[in-house]
């Protein structure tokens, strides 16, 4: 009788236990999947208050933007003024305001600006004397601007200051990487 009784509660066991095991599947799935849908509502959210958003942007004073931007990357007024700006490569140079830091702006990146400098048939070789983007110094600090520390419009404004401080346009350009040295 006491091996029945205890093969009975070992059975009990082991079947509440699976049941328990299932419950707590069907609710992880549950709250995966509730996890999902509110990912999904959060992004097409943000894709409508983007569009809702895109139509009105402007950038009114794009060197005002700009030193917005790389003050909040780099943690102090730069007070930028622009001194020139390159086509090829494209790049826009600045000053701070007291003269001591220079910074070069540009759409390339440091990958892009090696395989430039590499590349054997080079042909931004009659660019190559007067572009300070091609000849950096050593050390030079590298920031990446984008929309994960430039803005949720980052990708929008900058295309409308480009613009306006150079002149040209940004082909599906999404990032900005600012070249600083003394």
């Amino acid at each position: 009788m006491e091996i029945i009784l205890a093969i009975v509660v070992a059975s009990a066991v082991i079947f509440f236990g699976a049941l328990i095991s299932m419950g707590n599947e069907r609710q992880r799935k549950a709250i995966d999947n509730l996890r999902e849908q509110v990912i999904l509502w959060a992004v097409q959210d943000l894709k409508i208050k983007r569009e809702h958003l895109a139509r009105t942007v402007q950038v009114p004073d794009p060197l005002g933007w700009l030193n917005k931007t790389a003050s909040k990357i780099c943690g102090y007024d730069l007070k930028l003024q622009v001194l020139e700006m390159f086509e090829e490569p494209q790049s826009l140079i600045c000053t701070s305001g007291d003269g001591s830091v220079r910074v070069v702006f540009s759409p390339l990146s440091p990958s892009d600006l090696h395989r430039i400098k590499s590349s054997k048939q080079n042909r931004l070789s009659q660019f190559a004397g007067h572009n300070p983007l091609l000849f950096l110094p050593r050390g030079v600090n590298v920031h990446e601007f984008s929309v994960l520390n430039g803005g949720h419009l980052f990708d929008l404004e900058l295309a409308l200051a480009w613009k306006s401080l150079t002149g040209q346009n940004l082909e599906l350009s999404n990032r900005l990487w600012m070249y600083e040295y003394s």
